[in-house]
Formats: structure tokens, sequence, C-alpha cells
């Protein structure tokens, strides 16, 4: 089924210039092999996904992500059900204050999110709106020059926002999606701590300019949340981050679609740390030394 028969058959409304779609017509309860085929096309064109009034049950929502790949609830915070709903990860908030920086999902992990998908249980009537940014759009405009040096480099990602430092992985700062061959920009304000090939000042100032560089409006789509929503999005060319403007409780139930191996180019250059003094290095300097002597196996002394 080509896209264009999934529109005369469904209901799809482009959000915004750069990525989002709303889709109806159909129940995502009832979907089947073909409809998924199709949710999946829909996915690689459009990067985030909007299912309005569909009120899925936990049941109904585990289901539904199933067939998308292996499912995982969340590896550092846990809730109350996750012993009924081990894949599902439930948030309550009310003040604000929850995903409100721009970020990936599970970027720490050696295998990081491949895809999201939301309910939106109960949100308030204002406020709480999320923003999604397309990573390869973002690559794309960048400088020829910007283009190849970050083609050519890694980034440190750990999970210090959930209190756990001690989680790392090493990312490239430019992956390739393996469906669209498109590239992305795989950094974010909120898991990425350093370029490994950088002593810690270029890292610095390198990262400060590509976290701020996602978030510009071109690169975005801004979505307000209707109760029993679903929103599903690709987490290998997308950030998101929600806004922190709502005073009234906001319910979501989340399950995760774990397995995807980042991939790039492969960096261009040795690690900085094996080339900066001990005396000089910065904390993120002596994680990275760590993480990467506990990857060789304490073979060398990478910070040396």
């Amino acid at each position: 089924m080509a896209t264009e028969a999934i529109r005369n058959q469904w209901d799809v409304t482009r959000l915004a210039g750069a990525l989002g779609a709303e889709v109806r017509g159909l129940r995502l309860a009832d979907a089947d092999e073909v409809d998924i085929a199709a949710i999946k096309r829909l996915l690689n064109e459009h990067m985030v996904l909007f299912f309005p009034e569909q009120h899925m049950s936990m049941d109904e929502h585990v289901a539904f992500g199933r067939p998308f790949g292996p499912l995982e609830g969340h590896p550092n915070l846990t809730d109350r059900n996750s012993v009924q709903h081990p894949e599902i990860f439930k948030l309550t908030a009310s003040q604000g204050g929850i995903a409100d920086e721009w970020h990936t999902d599970l970027t720490f992990q050696a295998e990081p999110a491949l895809m999201s998908i939301l309910n939106m249980v109960k949100c308030p009537d204002t406020g709480g709106d999320t923003m999604w940014s397309n990573l390869c759009a973002a690559f794309e405009a960048l400088s020829p020059p910007m283009q190849e040096m970050c083609t050519g480099l890694s980034a440190l990602h750990d999970a210090h926002p959930h209190d756990r430092a001690d989680k790392m992985a090493i990312h490239p700062v430019v992956r390739v999606h393996p469906e669209t061959g498109r590239k992305a920009l795989y950094v974010n304000e909120h898991f990425t701590r350093r370029i490994v090939e950088m002593s810690a000042p270029e890292s610095d100032a390198l990262l400060v300019f590509l976290t701020r560089w996602v978030q510009n409006p071109r690169f975005t789509v801004r979505y307000h949340w209707n109760e029993g929503t679903i929103g599903m999005w690709d987490n290998r060319c997308t950030q998101h981050s929600v806004l922190n403007d709502f005073t009234e409780e906001r319910i979501i139930q989340r399950v995760t679609v774990m397995g995807d191996r980042p991939e790039g180019a492969g960096a261009r250059w040795q690690p900085w740390t094996k080339q900066a003094r001990r005396s000089a290095m910065s904390r993120h300097d002596r994680q990275l030394g760590g993480f990467l002597k506990a990857q060789a196996g304490g073979a060398a002394d990478a910070a040396e």
C-alpha cells in the first residue's frame, strides 16, 4: 500500500513544514499488519504522528506497541503500574517540571529507544504542549564544513538526570537513519555530556551550539494535547521537550520500542583523554576516560 493510498483511506494532516502529522480514520486498537506497515511508512515521512480520540486501555496500548519491536518501561524510573504492566511507564505531574529539556529518549543506553508511543490520559486545558525537532533537517541546514566535522565526531551520553551517571554510552554525533538513509544530529542538552574527540572547552562550545541549533523553530512542531490522543515518534531522528507552563494535572502513559544501535561514519580522531594531562582533566574527561577504560577491559589506561 503506497503512501498515496494511505491518504485515500485515512485523513492525514501535516502540522508543520518540518515534521508532524495528525491521523484520523482508524482505531489503533484494531490495527492489523497492513495498518502497522502503513503507520511505519507515515512515521518515516513525518517523524511524529498523532492519533486523536483513541482512549486506549493499558492492554490495548501495549498490544499496539508490540508489532513495532521489543518494549521496555523505563530503565531508571519506576511507577506503581510496573508489576501489572512492566512495558508501560507512567508519569503524573502538575506545576510543570517534567521532560522540559530537549532530549531524545534514553540515549545513555548502548541501544537507545527506537520509538516512543505515548497515551495522553489526562491533560491540562491549557499548557503542557510538547515540541519536537527534526534532527535531519537540523543537520542538513548546517554549513558543509560543520557537517563534515560533526560527521567525524562521537559523544558521551549519561543518565545523570536520573541520578545514574554511571550509565553511559558513546554514539556518533551524526547518525544515519537505517530506513531513510538521512543523517541526523544526535546530541541533546539532557543526556549528552561531551564530545569524545575534543578538549573540554571545545566540547562545551560545540555542544552549546548544536543543542541550541536543533531548537530553531524552523525545525520544530508544537502539539496541543487532548485526552485520549496517542502520539508516537521516531527517536532516531527527533528530539522533544514539554513546555513547563501548566498547573493542572497531566498524566501520560508511554511504551518504548527498543533495540536500535546508532550507526554513523565512525570517529575520525582519537579520544581527547588520551592526549590530556590528568591534572588538567575535567570531570567529564575523567568520566570519559573511565568509560573507555571499562570498554577496553582495563587493557590500557585511557586517561594517560
